[in-house]
């Protein structure tokens, strides 16, 4: 069992998830909560894994390197 990082984003409409470091195509999930969210795109995450399997899925996952860590930072653009 691997570890997988996704970021869920909070719009005016709801919010949308989706795994960091996916470098191929996209996995995206979408909810009027955090956690409906969350789900969505842990069922899409499933999803992919079940049509091409867990080794294509981390292969397109960062190129197969596991992320020890994510941040989020904010910039100024003047």
């Amino acid at each position: 069992m691997k570890s997988i990082k996704i970021i869920i984003e909070h719009h005016e409409d709801g919010y949308i998830g989706y795994p960091i470091g996916f470098t191929r195509g996209a996995i995206v999930g979408q909810g009027d909560t955090y956690a409906d969210a969350l789900t969505d795109t842990e069922s899409a995450i499933q999803f992919f894994i079940e049509q091409y399997g867990k080794d294509k899925f981390f292969e397109h996952l960062e190129g197969g390197n596991e992320m020890k860590e994510a941040y989020i930072a904010e910039a100024v653009i003047l």
